[in-house]
């Protein structure tokens, strides 16, 4: 059983709020977190709609389904029946009492075309992401405040050993039932019986389309893309699917939590960015899948290895940033010229961040530059940046700039290492790799 970072931001909406919805790709464990709750819970009401006879009943009578004798009602895949929604605005109008009902949802609800009611002022929403790897280890860490520390982020204070298994990490994604599954034709199985659920029931939810044999196809074109920018035109002519269609299939998967648009960073109206937003699909595991690869074939595979590094370094830290004690925007910055930052992290403050990902062992100083660009256009507002990389050893590299290794992200400090490091640049692949020292 993982403890989710989610829950204590879970129960303090609960503390407050009316109505609180879970957001989240099925199978990420969104049933397993609000049973947990329950459980805690005396005089809860739990039910699943993706139980027939419970969904027959919410639809025939929503008003009466939502008025339970219970201090908390739990409806899990409520997206199902959006004319619940209109019924919870009543039992919440007629008594607001915090913590009375706690819904999840595998598709985002908020654009299901026939939703009516919107809850709003009344619900708050949250997002369950599939396990972060520090969930997985067990660790707690959340890296999101030492990023925005006042002195910019802070150097780790502890060697990390090679890669820890990065490999199988990214092979392996978040959703707790792949991880479970130890045997990798298993594990594929899983997933191919995840992708036919999703399209055949999720989808059509949002919207009851034709083509969806073409989905697949199409969500192994983005595996290939994950981690570069979304060209649509060029995406359309390899997918063979008309435009206008494509950009409602992107939709779509974005609505169910698939894949992730990462927007532009623009501060400057007069430099030239490059304005098209980043594609990543939301979990590597699932996209090693798309892709056809394991273990042993991506570690020899320099282009789907350095994609998918970035691609999981980006997941794991918006996984964290689902319970980081302040709310962050995540983008993406590149100018015309070519330099890049692959995410860029706003808080509430207005304060940047830059996370440059590089699955080498060993840094160059131009590897530095698209921090350095984001910097000096941040102006007053840039609070640090940071190379995540494939090396073991946490590095300054001058006023707001670090390096850490990529597995600072899930693992604590447990040993000391002098704070006035020297800034130079690890010197080998970390042992039994197995890979040329390729950056992201």
């Amino acid at each position: 059983m993982y403890t989710r970072g989610l829950r204590g931001k879970v129960t303090a909406a609960l503390s407050d709020t009316p109505v609180v919805l879970i957001n989240g790709a099925r199978q990420s464990g969104k049933t397993t977190l609000v049973q947990e709750l329950a459980a805690d819970r005396p005089n809860t009401v739990y039910r699943t709609l993706d139980d027939a006879a419970t969904l027959a009943a919410a639809v025939a009578d929503p008003v009466g389904f939502v008025r339970q004798p219970a201090e908390l009602l739990i409806v899990d895949e409520v997206q199902h029946v959006p004319a619940l929604f209109p019924a919870i605005k009543q039992e919440v109008d007629r008594n607001r009492r915090p913590g009375r009902f706690l819904l999840t949802g595998s598709a985002n609800v908020l654009l299901l075309p026939k939703l009516s009611e919107s809850l709003a002022g009344r619900m708050e929403i949250l997002t369950l992401e599939p396990l972060a790897q520090t969930e997985v280890a067990g660790e707690g860490v959340n890296v999101l405040p030492g990023l925005f520390a006042a002195e910019g982020p802070a150097i780790p204070a502890r060697h990390v050993t090679g890669d820890e298994n990065l490999t199988g990490r990214i092979v392996a994604g978040g959703y707790p039932e792949a991880l479970a599954r130890g045997d990798p034709a298993r594990r594929a199985a899983w997933f191919g019986a995840y992708l036919t659920a999703i399209l055949q029931r999720d989808v059509r939810d949002l919207a009851n389309i034709e083509g969806l044999t073409e989905m697949p196809r199409l969500l192994s074109l983005l595996a290939t893309r994950t981690a570069g920018l979304l060209n649509v035109a060029e995406l359309s002519r390899d997918a063979g699917i008309a435009h206008n269609t494509l950009k409602r299939y992107l939709a779509l998967l974005q609505a169910t939590f698939l894949i992730r648009l990462l927007p532009a960073w623009s501060r400057n109206p007069g430099k030239r960015f490059t304005k098209a937003p980043k594609l990543h699909v939301t979990d590597t595991g699932l996209a090693s899948h798309l892709l056809g690869i394991d273990a042993t074939r991506l570690a020899g595979h320099p282009t789907h290895w350095g994609r998918l590094v970035e691609t999981f370094v980006v997941d794991e830290i918006m996984r964290q940033a689902t319970w980081a004690p302040f709310l962050v925007q995540a983008s993406h910055f590149r100018l015309a010229t070519g330099q890049e930052v692959d995410l860029v992290l706003e808080d509430s403050r207005g304060r940047v961040v830059g996370v440059e990902v590089k699955a080498a062992a060993t840094l160059r100083g131009e590897d530095l530059n698209g921090l350095k660009s984001l910097a000096a256009l941040s102006g007053e507002a840039w609070a640090g940046g940071v190379v995540l990389y494939g090396g073991d050893t946490p590095l300054p590299f001058g006023p707001g700039l670090k390096a850490w290794p990529i597995a600072s992200l899930w693992t604590r400090d447990r040993q000391s290492v002098p704070r006035q490091a020297d800034a130079r640049v690890a010197a080998k692949t970390p042992s039994g790799s197995g890979r040329s020292p390729t950056s992201g």
